[in-house]
C-alpha cells in the first residue's frame, strides 16, 4: 500500500480514498489482461506505477487536489503528476490492443503517461459501474456464501445460476436466459427480472432489486 504523506488527512478520507484506489487499481490490471498476463510478459514491475497513477487520478477527480498536493501526498515530482493527469486514455487504448509490443517497449517500468492513461480509463469504467472482474467474482462468492448460511434459498439459487455473468447488467435479457428455469418465491424469475431497475452494477444491487420486487408482489 502507498502511504500518503505530507498533508494530514482524516481517517475516513484515507479509507474512502484507499477503497476507490483499490477498485481502480484492480480494474487497471483487468485492462492489462490480468496478473497472469503480466507475469507471462514479465511486467509485474508495472504495478507500482499503476498504483501511483490511480492515486493521482482519484485525488484530482474526486478530491480536486492540486498537482503540488498530489505530488506531496503520493511521493512523486510535480512533473510526474502532471504527466499522469495529462495522459490520453484514447492513445493508451491503442497500445493495449498490442500488449505484447507494449511489454517490449516498457519492459522494466511502465512509462508515466501510459500508467496515467490506463488509470484514467480504469477510473472512468469503475465510475460507470464496470468493476474489476476479480473483485466482482470475489464479491459474488462472498454474497453467495452468506445467503447460503442465512438460509435465503432464492438468493443462493440466483447467484449460483449467474456465475460468470459480467456486470453491469444493462437489461433483463441475460438474466432471463440464465434464470429461465428458476422460481423466486413462487414467481418465475423471468417475470421478476423484467421489473428490475437497470443497469445493475453488482450482485448486491441485483439481490436488493429482486427483494424489492418480491416485497411489492407479496403486498398486493
Amino acid at each position: 500500500m502507498i502511504v500518503l504523506t505530507g498533508v494530514p488527512q482524516s481517517e475516513s478520507f484515507q479509507k474512502d480514498l484507499e477503497h476507490l484506489v483499490n477498485r481502480v487499481f484492480f480494474k487497471a490490471i483487468d485492462l492489462l489482461g490480468g496478473l497472469q498476463k503480466l507475469a507471462e510478459y514479465r511486467t509485474l514491475t508495472w504495478l507500482p506505477s499503476l498504483a501511483r497513477a490511480a492515486f493521482a487520478v482519484i485525488l484530482r477527480e474526486e478530491y480536486m487536489k492540486t498537482e503540488d498536493e498530489i505530488a506531496q501526498m503520493v511521493g512523486l515530482t510535480r512533473n510526474t503528476v502532471r504527466s499522469i493527469l495529462r495522459a490520453d486514455p484514447t492513445l493508451v487504448m491503442e497500445k493495449l490492443k498490442k500488449l505484447e509490443e507494449l511489454a517490449k517497449e516498457e519492459a522494466k517500468e511502465m512509462k508515466v503517461h501510459t500508467a496515467g492513461g490506463i488509470a484514467k480509463l480504469a477510473y472512468k469504467m469503475v465510475k460507470e459501474g464496470q468493476e474489476a472482474e476479480t473483485l466482482m467474482h470475489y464479491c459474488g462468492l462472498m454474497i453467495e456464501d452468506a445467503m447460503k448460511h442465512l438460509d435465503i434459498p432464492w438468493a443462493y439459487t440466483v447467484l449460483k445460476h449467474l456465475k460468470g455473468t459480467k456486470y453491469p447488467i444493462t437489461g433483463p435479457e441475460v438474466l432471463k436466459e440464465k434464470l429461465k428455469d428458476v422460481r423466486i418465491k413462487n414467481l418465475p424469475a423471468t417475470e421478476v427480472v423484467e421489473k428490475l431497475h437497470y443497469p445493475i452494477k453488482n450482485p448486491a444491487q441485483l439481490l436488493h432489486e429482486i427483494k424489492m420486487v418480491i416485497s411489492t408482489e407479496e403486498g398486493k
